[in-house]
């Protein structure tokens, strides 16, 4: 169990979340859902809060009304192994209302922001050739979806 875990404040839309996230994310599952009871300030019956693994990551998913919104001050990092995964998060997060970003962030229908990082651009941005570095640091500003192909051709400048 994790002993921090990221609660996340909907106005009425954690089970959606919830289920669109553990549907994209491998190794991912819904672990509880409670609903309102009478006398509390949702409506008594309606999923209150749904509890959430991502990658074994633990997650908590509010239904709390329109109080609160999700800003760019907090985003999850998804280290992607390749190409394909990074496309399957990329136009899963960002379908139906979600928006593509710059430099691998988007933000989900729901607001919240991901940034969907192939694990080769933390390689190649750790090479010590600056030059290489700073042509693939480039390369990643011009694009909205990371990709890996053309993050290779910039480090090999060609």
């Amino acid at each position: 169990m994790s002993k921090i875990t990221p609660f996340l404040w909907f106005t009425d839309q954690a089970e959606e979340a919830a289920n669109l996230y553990t549907s994209l994310v491998k190794n991912s599952k819904t672990n509880n859902i409670s609903r309102y009871p009478e006398n509390s300030p949702g409506q008594a019956g309606t999923v209150m809060t749904v509890s959430f693994e991502l990658d074994g990551q633990q997650f908590t998913a509010l239904n709390g009304g329109p109080l609160f919104k999700f800003t760019e001050a907090v985003s999850f990092v998804i280290n992607c192994e390749d190409q394909a995964e990074v496309d399957k998060l990329w136009y899963g997060l960002t379908a139906n209302g979600g928006e593509e970003v710059q430099c691998g962030w988007l933000k989900d229908k729901f607001g919240l922001s991901w940034q969907i990082v192939p694990q080769v651009l933390m390689d190649l941005m750790a090479d010590p050739d600056k030059e290489k570095t700073d042509r693939v640091y480039q390369a990643m500003l011009k694009m909205k979806k990371l990709d890996i192909e053309g993050l290779k051709k910039a480090f090999a400048g060609v």
